[in-house]
């Protein structure tokens, strides 16, 4: 982490304005100090622009701030359910890979948070990017890669905020469809209000992700 890093600083960014409320209406209990949620737009490149504006906002947000994108993703891995959360390992695309920090601690809390919820599991592993929504035979060529899930924002928030300055990142998604369940399909709204319940609940367990990582070194 960067030595100018604000200890208390923490920016959340997600694509679509559905997501940020379910984002806000979150429990904030425990939030850090400096706690901005990012509506970035769909796409890799409104995530990169979006991404590049947040940092520079203002000076805690210069260097070293962590950064997590969150929202929904399209499930790769056949038996995966609407709801469910999938934690990147690192996040793939055309441009490479971004390790994510902290994974572990991360499911841990998310996996902790949602005990109590039946039906919601937490799975760990590689997130792709891509540019456009993946139907069909394309998650199929995806999850032979090793992914596990598929969003448009996720990697260009990451390999932006870490083009910005060195700083720990990672990538929470809730799925919102499956192979068995695409959004074209009947069903999805169902899918989507599960994804929109499960996405409120998730700050505390960003929160921990948070106080878990190092210190910033002064």
């Amino acid at each position: 982490m960067a030595a100018d890093g604000g200890p208390g600083a923490l920016l959340i960014a997600c694509a679509l304005g559905i997501e940020r409320l379910a984002l806000r209406g979150g429990d904030r209990t425990g939030a850090p100090g400096a706690l901005t949620v990012l509506r970035t737009g769909m796409g890799p490149r409104s995530a990169e622009r979006a991404v590049l504006r947040g940092l520079r906002r203002a000076d805690p947000y210069a260097a070293g701030t962590p950064v997590l994108a969150t929202g929904f993703c399209a499930a790769l891995a056949p038996g995966m359910r609407p709801g469910d959360l999938v934690v990147a390992a690192e996040t793939r695309d055309r441009n490479g890979r971004v390790p994510c920090a902290g994974t572990a601690a991360l499911a841990g809390a998310l996996a902790r948070l949602t005990r109590a919820r039946s039906g919601t599991a937490v799975h760990t592993g590689p997130l792709a990017g891509t540019d456009h929504l993946v139907r069909g035979a394309e998650r199929a060529r995806l999850h032979a890669t090793g992914a596990i899930a598929a969003d448009m924002e996720s990697a260009a928030v990451l390999r932006t905020a870490l083009a910005a300055g060195p700083r720990p990142v990672a990538a929470v998604r809730v799925v919102v469809d499956t192979p068995e369940r695409e959004l074209a399909r009947g069903g999805t709204v169902l899918g989507g209000i599960s994804a929109f319940r499960v996405l409120r609940t998730v700050l505390p367990a960003f929160y921990e992700w948070h106080r878990s990582l190092p210190l910033p070194r002064r």
